[in-house]
């Protein structure tokens, strides 16, 4: 990891110094960005910090079970009220909307480890090679000699399961299980959080998925597994996009593929491509996202693009 000694006494300096606290999660909330800002209200919160999460989207339903918090609309929240914000992973996802809407003299900070982010603030902790944001707030937590409490330490572990998919993927260092190990020793629940967010699936989630597999194809010639759900599938099944999420994964399973990809329909005609892959397939799926405006990791990206998923006669097209 980076040495961010200087970043680290920074956000404490700024958190000292600010009464009411403003933390950003991204659009389309995972595991990630939810346990971060989760994790950060606690702390916060516990100093006698005025605390509210913000996001254009709502808590994720399968994390209800683990907490008691709730995400607010930024435009339901007085934005010039709060002495910071801090954005927590993939910080490109709707929080440049509201960057420009803050006064100048509130403290904007960013904890990701998502490379390739176009957007400043006055405090940027960033490391790529970090396998989640909840990894860099541990870190952070630990360099001050901060308390990390069962919840704490809950909300932590629900962003490097996610993360890391269950400690599968290739982003699961040394040090992630020793985090993950620490994590445990203060209180985590494993179980609990994998039941939540990976094993209690709703019937609508798996006849959703269902519809994906069915329509999955692989092309031999490049190795990639592709599927789309449009609005249609996800209205038929009485689902949500929430329940898209685990799809390109799962499919990037599959003998014989060498990275998958879902295209889904989103709101105000918008399809969203979430790529991903594996170490040791060779494939840099963030090269292919970039192509279409989006970003991510080697192994995990995404982008969003205007348009309507149709089928055809010779397949899937995007019009």
């Amino acid at each position: 990891m980076k040495n961010f000694t200087a970043e680290f006494k920074t956000l404490s300096y700024v958190i000292a110094k600010s009464q009411r606290i403003l933390l950003f999660a991204h659009n389309g909330p995972d595991g990630d960005t939810a346990g971060s800002v989760l994790a950060m209200k606690e702390y916060l919160t516990s100093i006698g910090k005025i605390t509210d999460i913000a996001c254009n989207d709502p808590l994720p339903s399968f994390l209800e079970s683990l907490t008691t918090y709730s995400f607010e609309f930024p435009s339901k929240l007085d934005l010039s009220s709060y002495d910071t914000v801090i954005a927590c992973d993939s910080v490109e996802r709707g929080f440049q909307e509201i960057l420009p809407t803050l006064p100048e003299k509130t403290a904007t900070i960013f904890i990701d480890h998502h490379p390739d982010i176009a957007i400043s603030a006055d405090v940027i902790i960033l490391d790529a090679k970090c396998s989640s944001a909840c990894e860099l707030i541990y870190e952070y937590l630990i360099s001050q000699d901060i308390h990390i409490s069962k919840n704490i330490a809950t909300y932590l572990m629900i962003g490097v399961l996610s993360d890391t998919g269950n400690f599968q993927h290739s982003n699961t260092s040394t040090r992630v299980l020793e985090i993950s190990s620490d994590l445990m020793k203060k209180g985590a629940s494993f179980s609990k959080i994998i039941e939540a967010t990976f094993a209690n699936k709703k019937l609508s989630t798996l006849k959703l998925w269902g519809i994906a597999f069915e329509k999955a194809k692989i092309n031999p010639k490049n190795g990639l597994i592709t599927t789309v759900l449009t609005q249609q599938d996800i209205e038929q099944c009485n689902a949500s996009t929430e329940d898209i999420g685990q799809v390109a994964s799962i499919l990037n399973t599959v003998p014989g593929t060498k990275f998958s990809l879902v295209l889904s329909e989103r709101e105000k005609g918008t399809i969203k491509g979430s790529l991903r892959s594996e170490q040791y397939k060779g494939v840099d799926v963030s090269a292919i996202a970039h192509l279409f405006g989006g970003g991510g990791h080697k192994l995990a990206s995404g982008f969003e693009i205007k348009g309507q998923i149709k089928e055809t006669e010779t397949g899937w097209e995007i019009i």
